[in-house]
């Protein structure tokens, strides 16, 4: 049976999925925390959830193809902005069944992820997920702020248009300065981030991993918010506790 993906593409999924490999962090999480008995394999940087024990296949930019085949998966699963459209190709190729999502605000998460698992994992809808609906939908927004988001340093990179993390964050009151530039995660020089009239800068602690040493330093006197990259940027169970783990670290940002 061809289940359309997010892309359009029809994917032919089996009537019964028993084996699931994952290429996107948060998707294996989505998986190994709704039907952990389906998860046959995930990169190594899926470090969610603790102690998870299945064959690693390399990393979302240059997951392992021949690995992948060997684990006979029924479908892969994978993501529009975490994967390279040429290794989904040598994937899909190779006669494996690759389920792309595209995911770029919370309501097309909780969306996407709710296809991925019913259509595709032919599970029922889990609990979690529908409290990630009900916590979103009355996440009230906090003080406004104006807000740079560096995602990189060396070069500086800032998150720009249509994404997730910027969507995450108006959620909660907080507008990105660069949300209308036209590249989605554009290199702007730290002068012209000093002084782009943003009042706080957010920095997460992946993909890079700022640190209260590491980064504060390059914005003073303008408040600094660090936070879990697994709440600003992953779609998934941590969806359910991120508006409220969000909301307590923007309200300790800090001049450091």
């Amino acid at each position: 049976m061809a289940v359309r993906d997010d892309t359009g593409v029809p994917v032919p999924v089996p009537g019964r999925v028993r084996r699931v490999v994952s290429i996107v962090p948060s998707l294996t999480e989505t998986v190994a925390v709704t039907a952990p008995e389906l998860l046959a394999g995930a990169t190594d940087w899926c470090t969610h959830t603790a102690g998870l024990d299945v064959p690693r296949v390399r990393g979302t930019k240059n997951p392992d193809v021949e690995r992948i085949r060997e684990l006979r998966p029924d479908v892969v699963l994978g993501n529009t902005e975490e994967n390279r459209p040429a290794d989904v190709e040598a994937l899909r190729a190779a006669g494996v069944p690759v389920w792309m999502t595209e995911i770029r605000t919370v309501d097309q998460a909780l969306a996407s992820l709710r296809r991925m698992l019913t259509e595709v994992c032919h599970v029922p809808v889990p609990d979690w997920l529908d409290e990630a609906a009900r916590v979103w939908a009355d996440a009230a927004p906090g003080e406004p702020r104006a807000a740079v988001i560096p995602i990189w340093r060396r070069p500086w990179m800032v998150v720009g248009r249509d994404t997730f993390t910027g969507d995450v964050l108006s959620r909660l009151g907080v507008a990105n300065v660069y949300a209308g530039h036209p590249e989605r995660y554009p290199k702007i020089p730290l002068d012209e981030l000093n002084a782009a009239g943003a009042d706080l800068v957010v920095l997460p602690d992946e993909p890079y991993r700022f640190t209260e040493d590491d980064g504060p330093e390059s914005f003073p006197g303008t408040d600094v918010a660090l936070v879990s990259g697994r709440y600003l940027t992953w779609y998934g169970p941590s969806l359910v506790q991120a508006p409220a783990e969000l909301r307590e670290r923007l309200a300790a940002a800090r001049t450091y």
